[in-house]
């Protein structure tokens, strides 16, 4: 190639170290900056090494001034393309397991550096200075838009309590992910009340960049939310994220493997648990919130009178039943179920989620849960829980908007 032909000795000596630590796996990353070829508005290009559907691969986080792309190269490949970016640009940093090496090109000559990578901490100090993990990369494009990070990547302060959440969010579904059966091709996830986006955004960004081909879809009311993450979804270059305007009764998937539903008013959670059971999904995440259903029907048993004759009190256990039912109900139809502290209280009031993985080989319900269901249902003098009636085909219909 003409351009291997006119690289200056530092260049060279640049070039065969990358090529060498791909082929020692020590490699770690590559970063190439301060790019001047033809490709518009791109700064800077990011190499890791990631395992995708079992398979080794070179992935290259492209970051333009309005959006970040990624693009994922076997590694018989990646070498080329390094190569001929490489040529384009003014800096590259290559971090290696042994070493740290910068080329810095001027008009003049290029000038490398190197050093060495500081020693293994002992484990006591490795824990005491650990960086916390994130789930989400703070550099990623689509946290600008949303009002996340601002123009140099860094969280606005205000959102502080918000980027927790993104970050948990993932790092749950992440655990959760693990666990399920995952299918050969894409993944196809619905986010039912997706409002501005920031979950929907961050968990296909996560997919796409370390698990499977995602599908993902956000179902908002909102008209303005949907066209507004429609467009931030465009800049993004999430080619395979859509957002539909509608609610969980008007937009029916065929194929669901994840389904969440974090805020879904009232009853509109039992609709999103149901379709998710309905359709087989193997894994259901929710954050209920607004219990208003079972709370007129609640009659205090007469040992309990006293505690529930204060009205805080009932709205408690009214939610606690609510839920306690939900989860019991995706135990009897072939699911393993946590309820557990989302996020700590101060970050939100809504803080409870109800996390739901398929079992293997489930056949039928579970009577011995069921019935369980059953015995609480007369304690509490419950007449009707809405998920139960959906699952026994028994639901009159009513009207799921927001009240709250």
């Amino acid at each position: 190639m003409s351009q291997v032909a006119s690289m200056s000795e530092q260049e060279q000596q640049f070039i065969n170290a990358v090529q060498q630590a791909i082929e020692t796996q020590s490699f770690e990353r590559l970063i190439l900056s301060q790019y001047k070829g033809e490709l518009e508005q791109l700064e800077k290009m990011t190499f890791r090494v990631i395992s995708l559907q079992n398979q080794t691969m070179m992935s290259c986080l492209y970051r333009y001034k309005t959006q970040d792309v990624t693009k994922n190269y076997p590694m018989d490949d990646c070498f080329e393309v390094m190569q001929q970016l490489f040529m384009q640009c003014k800096q590259a940093n290559l971090f290696s397991h042994e070493q740290e090496i910068q080329l810095k090109k001027n008009k003049k000559k290029a000038l490398l550096s190197y050093s060495k990578v500081a020693p293994q901490k002992s484990n006591l100090n490795e824990q005491h200075d650990r960086v916390k993990q994130r789930y989400v990369e703070q550099e990623s494009y689509f946290l600008q838009p949303l009002g996340i990070t601002d123009a140099k990547a860094q969280i606005i302060p205000s959102m502080a309590r918000k980027w927790k959440q993104i970050n948990k969010f993932v790092e749950i579904f992440s655990g959760a992910l693990e666990k399920i059966e995952q299918p050969k091709q894409a993944l196809h996830v619905v986010d039912f009340g997706s409002g501005k986006g920031y979950l929907t955004f961050a968990l296909y960004d996560y997919l796409a960049k370390h698990k499977v081909q995602p599908q993902v879809t956000g179902v908002e009311l909102n008209p303005k939310m949907v066209e507004f993450c429609q467009k931030v979804a465009t800049q993004s270059d999430f080619q395979h994220l859509d957002f539909f305007q509608g609610d969980v009764r008007t937009y029916a998937p065929e194929k669901l493997d994840v389904m969440i539903a974090l805020h879904a008013c009232d009853v509109a959670t039992d609709f999103a648990i149901h379709t998710g059971i309905r359709l087989n999904a193997q894994m259901i995440m929710c954050a209920p919130c607004c219990h208003k259903e079972l709370r007129p029907q609640l009659k205090s048993p007469t040992v309990l009178a006293p505690m529930l004759q204060f009205g805080i009190h009932a709205g408690q256990q009214a939610e606690m039943l609510t839920d306690t039912i939900r989860a019991l109900l995706l135990n009897a139809y072939g699911y393993d179920t946590k309820v557990f502290e989302f996020v700590a209280l101060e970050h939100t009031s809504k803080n409870k989620m109800i996390l739901a993985t398929k079992r293997k080989n489930f056949t039928t319900p579970d009577e011995q849960v069921l019935a369980q269901i059953a015995a609480l249902k007369q304690m509490y003098g419950i007449q009707q829980h809405s998920l139960e009636l959906l699952l026994n085909d028994q639901w009159d219909q009513q009207d799921i908007g927001c009240k709250c």
